[in-house]
C-alpha cells in the first residue's frame, strides 16, 4: 500500500499554536520532512515526537522530492513542515507536491497557523479584499512594479527587518508620506508588535526601535479620490492654460495638496 502524506502547519512562534490533529498526526508519522532538522528537532522534542526527520529544503528539493515518493511507494507515512506556520505559503514544497500529483499521490493538507491570516485578523479594514504577494524582492524598482499592480487593493508581504526601514521609504518616495502601513512584528511571541499609520510616522518609530524577528507588511489599497479628484483635476487644467509645464504641476499640487508627485505626473501627462 502506498503511505499517506500530510501537510502539517506548525507555530509561527508561539509553541502553544500547534494543533491537536497535527501533534497526533505527526506521532503517527514515520517520516518528517522539513527545511531544518535543527528547527523541527526542538518542536517534535516538545511534544515527544519520534518520527525520523528528513530535510527537504529549496536548494534539494528535487533529490528529496526522489526519496519521499519512494518512501511513500514502499508503504511510509510522511509528514512535511516547514520552520513556521503553513508549508508552501512563501516556503519550499511547490515542486514536491506537483510530484506527488504526478505519481497520484493523495495528499491531505492539516490547517493551523498562518503569518498572514493572523496578521490580518489584527488589522482594521475596510474591505476582505487582500492581495499576498511573498517576500517583496530588494530591487525598489521591481518593489514599485508590484505594488503597482495591486494599487487599488490591501498589499502584503514579507520583509526582512535588515530592509524594512530601506522599503518603507522607497514605498513613501512613490505613494507619499500618506500612505496608510501597517506593520507586523514578532507575531504570538512574547514582544508582539503591530504599528499602523502613515508611512512617515511609522519609519520614525523604526528609526527609534530596534527592529528584530519576522516581519509582516500592509500597505493599505491606495484611495483614488485622495490624488484624482475633481478638484484636482480641474487645477491641472488651470496650471497647462496658463503654461506650466507637467513637472512643474505636478511640484506644485505635490506640495498643495500633499499628494504623490508622481500620481500627479501622470494626470497631467
Amino acid at each position: 500500500m502506498i503511505g499517506n502524506f500530510y501537510i502539517c502547519a506548525t507555530p509561527i512562534g508561539n509553541l502553544g499554536d500547534i494543533t491537536l490533529r497535527t501533534v497526533e498526526t505527526l506521532k503517527q508519522v514515520d517520516y518528517i520532512a522539513c527545511e531544518d532538522t535543527r528547527i523541527t528537532g526542538i518542536l517534535t522534542e516538545k511534544y515527544e515526537i519520534k518520527a525520523k526527520l528528513l530535510d527537504c529544503h529549496k536548494f534539494n528539493e528535487k533529490e528529496r522530492s526522489c526519496k519521499i515518493i519512494t518512501l511513500l511507494n514502499e508503504g511510509y507515512n510522511v509528514g512535511f513542515v516547514s520552520d513556521a506556520g503553513t508549508p508552501l505559503i512563501s516556503d519550499p514544497g511547490s515542486f514536491l507536491i506537483e510530484e506527488l500529483l504526478k505519481n497520484n499521490i493523495k495528499i491531505t493538507s492539516l490547517p493551523g497557523a498562518c503569518a498572514v491570516t493572523t496578521f490580518l485578523s489584527l488589522l482594521p479594514r475596510k474591505t476582505e479584499e487582500y492581495a499576498f504577494i511573498g517576500f517583496i524582492p530588494r530591487n525598489p524598482k521591481q518593489q514599485i512594479l508590484i505594488l503597482n499592480k495591486y494599487k487599488g487593493t490591501n498589499c502584503i508581504f514579507y520583509e526582512s527587518p535588515l530592509r524594512l526601514i530601506k522599503t518603507l521609504k522607497n514605498i513613501q518616495d512613490e505613494y507619499g508620506t500618506d500612505t496608510k502601513i501597517s506593520v507586523g512584528r514578532e507575531l504570538t511571541k512574547l514582544f508582539e508588535e503591530v504599528k499602523t499609520g502613515f508611512a512617515s510616522d511609522i519609519i520614525e518609530y523604526y528609526n527609534n526601535h530596534p527592529l528584530k524577528g519576522e516581519i509582516v507588511v500592509m500597505i493599505y489599497a491606495h484611495e483614488e479620490e485622495n490624488t484624482c479628484g475633481n478638484d484636482l483635476m480641474q487645477k491641472i487644467s488651470v496650471l497647462k492654460e496658463e503654461g506650466y509645464s507637467t513637472k512643474d504641476i505636478a511640484k506644485i499640487l505635490s506640495l498643495l495638496f500633499n499628494a504623490n508627485k508622481n500620481d500627479i505626473y501622470k494626470l497631467a501627462k
